[in-house]
């Protein structure tokens, strides 16, 4: 058996607080009306337009890797989970992983809203469960201030940007990440949306004027399905790992609204210091949410070794998602890291830079060649431009049998 434990974590979020007096400068509304309906006092914003979706992933990664003590080239697979990834393609993990100077890791995306980063988990630990990953990291990242609608006061006091980052290792010790489950009702896609920037409603003037661009949310319906949902995911994968609620020691939900965590944990009968809540001093973060309430969470004492965990989020989609972890952080190294480990993991940043560097210029030096006329240097050995791919002959049709019985014969 292969266990998926965490080693590693990190989060970040932009320097810029955006406060609910702030807000109240900006559109009709109050402290006290946030405050009432969403438990939020402040969030983060990326005001800086050098910080993406990618860079902010970029700096809980580093976060978690030196945690762990591991170099970049150690990972086998990155994994973003974001509803606002830098392009429609190239993937996000990929810009992070060229940031990093992961040179042996795959890289994709994953998009399953708010409940994302459990989905990321799910899916990070059937890769080293299976045996195709020893090392995976698992990032939750978004700016979505970049696509709400700051005149709309019903979302616009929700949302925040941030990033966090669990770093996965394979072991044969029992623990880790225990159970997941992963559900989805597509018939509520359109409560939760941004509905233009696909291939349906592409970029148009029309889309721009008519505010297509920006998060659109039925709060009542959303709030209605949330609070039904996050109870019912949290029993399937305790009863998955075949624990039972007492043997939970803290649930980390995703931090949306305070009323659909209280209302939620109220149902499974669960005492608020078992549950942690950081959603006042962040906002609906998505993605991000979980991993950077873990991060506070194990920070401020309240995560101890042996600890049993349960993450369970909602989202658009509609989607939803939990997953039981057994807490256990590794025992420190018997001896300090050698130098030549500790300056590895001082200069990974730079390094990565010039790798990048040296790689783009490559390609274009490569196209300074004399004789090169386009073609991609990765074409197989003995192909050139001009020499078309062998094409297999087309088989020959079999012979007609005659019909049995007379069958099919002319009259």
């Amino acid at each position: 058996m292969r266990y998926a434990h965490i080693i590693g974590w990190g989060k970040y979020a932009p320097e810029r607080v955006l406060t609910n007096a702030d807000l109240e400068k900006m559109v009709e509304t109050t402290d006290e009306w946030i405050r009432s309906r969403t438990g939020i006092r402040e969030r983060h914003v990326a005001a800086n337009p050098k910080d993406t979706t990618a860079t902010l992933a970029v700096r809980a990664a580093r976060d978690a890797l030196n945690m762990a003590g591991v170099h970049p080239a150690q990972i086998d697979l990155i994994i973003v989970s974001t509803s606002s990834p830098e392009h429609i393609f190239p993937a996000t993990a990929c810009l992070v992983q060229d940031a990093l100077g992961a040179s042996k890791a795959g890289a994709f995306d994953l998009s399953a809203a708010c409940s994302g980063f459990v989905y990321a988990l799910s899916m990070a630990h059937a890769s080293i469960a299976s045996g195709n990953a020893d090392y995976v990291l698992v990032l939750g990242s978004e700016t979505l201030s970049r696509i709400t609608d700051w005149k709309d006061r019903n979302t616009c006091v929700l949302f925040g940007d941030g990033a966090g980052a669990l770093l996965l290792r394979a072991s044969e010790q029992p623990g880790g990440v225990l159970s997941t489950v992963l559900g989805s009702d597509g018939s509520g896609g359109d409560l939760l949306i941004l509905p233009a920037g696909g291939s349906r409603f592409p970029t148009t003037p029309e889309t721009l004027s008519q505010g297509m661009h920006y998060i659109k949310m039925d709060g009542r319906e959303v709030f209605r399905f949330a609070t039904r949902v996050m109870a019912k995911a949290t029993q399937e994968v305790i009863a998955k790992a075949g624990l039972r609620l007492d043997d939970v020691n803290l649930v980390i939900p995703h931090q949306a609204n305070e009323r659909i965590i209280n209302s939620s944990m109220s149902a499974l009968k669960l005492p608020p210091d078992k549950v942690f809540v950081n959603l006042d001093r962040y906002g609906n973060t998505s993605t991000a949410s979980i991993p950077i309430a873990l991060c506070e969470a194990v920070e401020t004492g309240r995560v101890r070794p042996n600890d049993t965990l349960v993450f369970v989020g909602f989202g658009a989609g509609l989607t939803w998602a939990a997953a039981a972890v057994k807490w256990g952080v590794p025992p420190p190294p018997p001896k300090p890291p050698s130098w030549w480990r500790r300056f590895r993991l001082a200069t990974q940043s730079p390094w990565a830079t010039l790798r990048s560097w040296a790689l783009r210029w490559g390609r274009r030096i490569y196209a300074l060649i004399p004789g090169y006329s386009g073609e991609s240097p990765y074409l197989p050995i003995g192909r050139t431009k001009e020499t078309p791919p062998p094409v297999a002959p087309r088989p020959s049709p079999p012979p007609e049998e005659p019909p049995a019985d007379g069958a099919g014969a002319p009259s």
